[in-house]
């Protein structure tokens, strides 16, 4: 049960995000009110009000941020605009679940257990959800749009990394117990955490694999700086591996064995081609995984020759997938809704045989392919978009910072196939990708001067 250390800095945070709009320039302010939020709030702790979904870690700071940037300051945001498709998709992201709670007023029986069918006020509470969450993609795409913006996101997530490797460190030694400490309680199960003798940190996010996700982004990010700047960035990167490395996570070590030497070695078009191939991989794997296209038990054996108990692991997820797949078959266009009406059930006791881990899965139960290619595709459109507008410009007017953060993106996109790391700080990528690929002229990737009387925050390097 959180404290109420828990609750008052969830109240506060809306305080601390005007004071980073107050002291630093809006798109540093913008990056560190989204990114702060996400590494320092406390996970599951809520305010549940009837009508309106929980207000947490990942709503108040996107309201607050919003409200800041759009009310207060009057800088305004970019929401419903661009090309038909880009349209088409956040309405369909915003409103399809509207459809969804419409389609799954009937209640169904499964066994002895009666499922009630969805209450109409589920229309709106999901709607004012939805909107909420693509809040940082709407002020990333006004604002985070030029290579200066885009250095910003790469330089928090360093800088961030940096800090954030402290309390990573202590817990890979003394087991994770922040959270316990200082807000009360452990979000999620302990034993997860135990792995290769050792422990993997939490921190305060939700679980092992977010922090590990973490590590890998901070860890591109730092070798995109070096790349595009040279400078301390190299041992940045190098000592943030290592701190990957400790997270004991397979998963985010493969994708750092492929991401960094992208990063190092890959030119600026080559970047953008290899993350809108990751990206279509993603958008057609629930074809391939229905269609039993992807080789499961070549994967299976491969992660056997690691580890077996995280190829039984897996075995456990993809089995999962299977059930839970046929069960959405029911209803592909709109899916089942929540409350438990998409998980698969045993057909006689009526009880849930299965653990929903991909956010893939979860979305196509939920809201269906609509749901889906409502939510991925608008993940995964800047990055072809970007590849599009490289193709049209000179190599040199291309941002040196865009291929990183792209990269970011789509290692993110692919995770949400065994994992649900979507999290503001994945909007707040995409929507800073969208509007640079939707920018109608080359902009300098020269980083914006400080402002008059402040140092510049890398000077700390």
């Amino acid at each position: 049960m959180p404290n109420i250390l828990a609750y008052g800095a969830l109240i506060a945070w809306p305080v601390a995000a005007y004071a980073l709009f107050r002291i630093l320039p809006l798109e540093r302010a913008l990056v560190w009110s989204i990114l702060g939020a996400y590494l320092l709030l406390p996970p599951v702790a809520d305010f549940d009000y009837p009508l309106i979904p929980p207000l947490d870690k990942t709503s108040i700071p996107n309201l607050a941020a919003f409200f800041i940037v759009v009310v207060l300051l009057g800088r305004g945001a970019t929401i419903f605009s661009g090309s038909l498709l880009t349209r088409t998709l956040i309405l369909l992201f915003v409103a399809s679940p509207i459809a969804t709670t419409l389609l799954n007023r009937d209640p169904f029986q499964v066994g002895p257990i009666l499922l009630p069918g969805l209450p109409i006020s589920e229309a709106l509470a999901t709607f004012i959800k939805q909107t909420t969450i693509l809040l940082p993609l709407f002020l990333a795409r006004k604002h985070l749009a030029t290579p200066a913006a885009q250095r910003e996101i790469l330089l928090a997530l360093a800088l961030g990394g940096l800090a954030y490797s402290l309390p990573m460190l202590l817990e890979v030694r003394l087991s994770p117990q922040l959270n316990v400490w200082i807000y009360g309680f452990f979000p999620h199960a302990f034993d997860q955490q135990i792995r290769m003798g050792g422990f993997r940190p939490v921190v305060f996010l939700s679980h092992g694999l977010y922090v590990a996700f973490f590590a890998l982004t901070t860890v591109i990010a730092a070798f995109g700086l070096w790349r595009a700047e040279k400078g301390p960035f190299l041992l940045v990167g190098a000592y943030l591996t290592g701190v990957l490395v400790l997270c004991k996570t397979l998963g985010a070590l493969v994708y750092a064995g492929v991401a960094v030497p992208v990063t190092l070695l890959a030119g600026r078009r080559m970047q953008f081609a290899i993350a809108a191939g990751i990206a279509a991989v993603v958008l057609a794997y629930p074809i391939l995984r229905g269609s039993g296209l992807v080789p499961i038990e070549t994967i299976l054996e491969q992660a056997a020759t690691v580890e077996q108990d995280r190829a039984d692991s897996l075995a456990f997820r993809l089995s999962n997938e299977v059930a839970v797949l046929t069960h959405a078959q029911e209803r592909p266009f709109f899916g089942w809704g929540a409350f438990g009406r998409n998980m698969a059930r045993d057909s006689e006791t009526g009880l849930t045989s299965t653990v929903l881990d991909g956010r893939w899965i979860i979305v196509i139960s939920q809201f269906g392919w609509v749901g889906y290619i409502a939510e991925f595709g608008l993940l995964a459109l800047p990055v072809f978009l970007l590849l599009m507008r490289s193709l049209r410009i000179p190599a040199e007017d291309i941002s040196p910072y865009a291929g990183p953060v792209a990269l970011i993106l789509v290692f993110n996109l692919f995770d949400l196939l065994p994992n649900s790391p979507l999290t503001p700080m994945t909007w707040l990528l995409a929507g800073a990708l969208l509007g640079h690929a939707e920018s109608r002229t080359a902009q300098s990737p020269t980083p914006d001067p400080a402002r008059p009387g402040r140092k510049p925050i890398e000077t700390i390097l």
